[in-house]
């Protein structure tokens, strides 16, 4: 009864904004022929029932008869819409406080108008400007979603041995297979990685949305991604299926199991708490891998860096694989400070901000101070991958999809 009350108060809250938004439409188009007129109009409120029909599907009709994609498409494109709608109230909003304003001279100059009608121009602007997050979001989906990018960075590490000097690392994070829909587009990112030949291939967590399952068709992809040292993989906080229900608690274990086993039918190593020597001319540095630590309140703490540290104390180079940034600040720089480089993901940059050479800005810095690209404190350094896939949102605006090419080179930085 809770659900369909506040099903029920979604509904009216949206058809109040449509009203709303209807009286800029018709101050909009109140010069044009009164067909055209109507065909808009009933354009207008012919979106309307669909998006109320479809708002009904999405809470009311099982899951399981619509899908995933269907349902993802139904909340985008309910979104988008009302996004759009959002943004053409406030010019009707500031119109009716120019009336208001209006009304209120007029009243004190003793010479009041019959009516003070709404202005066509503000409303073709709110129109104009309101199109602006719509075309965003479309291009976000269907050429954002999939715009990948090789971002490469040099790290200076001291202690680098001479052998591995000029290592060259990819990284790749946050695939959630379970939100792709192009798998062209998906190949066309792989085959950006494998083009550029590294030495050693990370993957820093996130692999599905939430069931191993949904690898199924692109397993053939992702096994394209190998390398002479290896790949190797992580688990990130998505990958234990924490966020939907299972029928019981050993379907939920098999799920993990089964997502392990998908990273070794790929060729994928994944450490779970624990860590790989890889050696060069006799010279050894290691990869470490931890399960899921976040110091954020809401993802889960699953890894133990002691499990994986432990071995490596005397190799002179550590690198580690650690999904969410929040645990570089938290464990690895107060007490782990041997450990060089950490990779992470986790943030997908918000799939939406301004990324640039020369600024950066996205919502989710102000909830996590690592969000994109490379850090340092002294001489250790974390990578935040943008991450290669999306959740949520299937698409990114300004925010574009990353393949992270690190060489290591023996020295400090300046």
């Amino acid at each position: 009864m809770n659900k369909i009350f506040a099903i029920l108060v979604l509904m009216g809250s949206l058809l109040l904004m449509d009203l709303y938004a209807f009286q800029a439409i018709k101050a909009a188009f109140i010069h044009l022929d009164t067909d055209v007129q109507t065909l808009i109009y009933q354009m207008h409120w012919g979106m309307t029932a669909m998006s109320m029909l479809a708002l009904f599907v999405y809470h009311f009709v099982d899951p399981k008869l619509t899908g995933s994609r269907l349902r993802t498409t139904i909340m985008l494109g309910i979104f988008t819409i009302y996004i759009s709608k959002f943004f053409l109230i406030f010019f009707v909003i500031f119109d009716d406080l120019r009336r208001l304003l209006l009304w209120i001279w007029e009243q004190m100059m003793g010479n009041p108008s019959a009516t003070i009608g709404r202005s066509a121009l503000l409303a073709q602007i709110g129109l104009a400007i309101s199109s602006i997050p719509l075309v965003a979001i479309i291009w976000g989906v269907v050429q954002g979603a999939h715009h990948y990018q090789v971002v490469k960075r040099k790290v200076y590490l001291p202690n680098l041995p001479v052998a591995f000097d000029g290592l060259r690392i990819a990284q790749i994070s946050d695939i959630h297979a379970g939100t792709f829909w192009d798998k062209k587009a998906v190949q066309h990112g792989v085959d950006l990685l494998v083009e550029e030949r590294p030495d050693v291939v990370f993957f820093t967590g996130d692999l599905v949305n939430n069931k191993a399952s949904e690898m199924e068709d692109f397993m053939d992809v992702f096994a394209e991604i190998q390398a002479p040292l290896g790949v190797y993989a992580t688990l990130g906080n998505h990958d234990y299926g924490d966020y939907i229900q299972w029928p019981n608690i050993e379907a939920k274990r098999q799920n993990l199991q089964d997502l392990i086993g998908i990273h070794a039918q790929m060729g994928w190593q994944i450490l779970m708490n624990e860590h790989k020597i890889l050696e060069r001319e006799g010279q050894q540095i290691a990869v470490l891998g931890i399960e899921n630590w976040s110091a954020k309140g809401n993802f889960p703490k699953y890894g133990s860096l002691s499990d994986a540290y432990r071995g490596t104390e005397d190799i002179p180079v550590k690198l580690l694989l650690s999904h969410d940034p929040s645990h570089w600040k938290a464990q690895v720089i107060p007490n782990y400070p041997d450990i060089d480089l950490t990779f992470s993901g986790h943030t997908h940059g918000m799939q939406f901000g301004l990324d640039s050479k020369y600024f950066k800005w996205s919502p989710v810095k102000y909830v996590y101070k690592e969000w994109i690209d490379l850090y340092r404190e002294a001489d250790q350094y974390l990578y935040v991958n943008r991450g290669f896939g999306y959740l949520g949102f299937p698409g990114r605006i300004g925010m574009r999809p990353e393949i992270t090419l690190i060489e290591l080179k023996v020295g400090r930085a300046d």
